[in-house]
């Protein structure tokens, strides 16, 4: 009895480590880097350690095979602590968290200067760079995996550009149609 057990249990984690998919994190300044040589958009996950829905986003949007295999191929991700205390630079400014509390770090803290440059407000927020390190927008809240693919293909495939208005987004919205899986 003890050894179907275990042959189950064994079973069970080889399953679920072949399903699961990673998403190649890196660091904006590794991103930056890596742009010179194969210029990609970045996508970055602003996130918190005290905010729910950024746990959910890692849970059951990142994981995802079909998000994770679109962001390794299309995008350099970054994963950044919006209330951290890294020191990093990009676009020759250096950026830190002057007022960051050590006694705070498993609560709300202050915000990060690279969360202020970028404008975010809310956590989680996907903040989208172009090849050219320029600011396309930062995408505010959970997203399951078909509503971030419809942000992953508009900016991948430049759609936003055409857009000047909302209309113009809405109309994208409305005939978007999803094909990443829900699990």
């Amino acid at each position: 009895m003890m050894k179907k057990i275990l042959a189950l249990g064994i079973f069970f984690v080889m399953t679920v480590s072949l399903t699961a998919q990673e998403i190649n994190w890196v660091t904006l300044e590794e991103a930056v880097e890596l742009q010179k040589k194969n210029p990609k958009k970045i996508l970055m996950d602003m996130y918190t350690v005290w905010c729910g829905p950024c746990k959910m986003l890692d849970k059951n949007t990142f994981q995802n095979k079909d998000v994770a295999n679109y962001i390794n191929k299309y995008y350099y991700a970054v994963k950044f602590n919006a209330e951290g205390n890294d020191q990093l630079t990009f676009k020759g400014r250096t950026f830190g968290n002057p007022k960051y509390k050590p006694e705070m770090a498993k609560r709300r803290n202050s915000p990060h200067e690279l969360t202020r440059y970028f404008g975010v407000r809310a956590y989680p927020t996907i903040v989208f760079i172009d090849e050219n390190l320029e600011f396309l927008t930062g995408v505010r809240g959970y997203k399951n995996p078909q509503q971030l693919e419809l942000y992953l293909k508009l900016f991948k495939n430049d759609d936003h550009k055409g857009m000047d208005s909302q209309e113009a987004f809405n109309d994208y919205y409305s005939a978007f149609k999803p094909e990443f899986s829900g699990k």
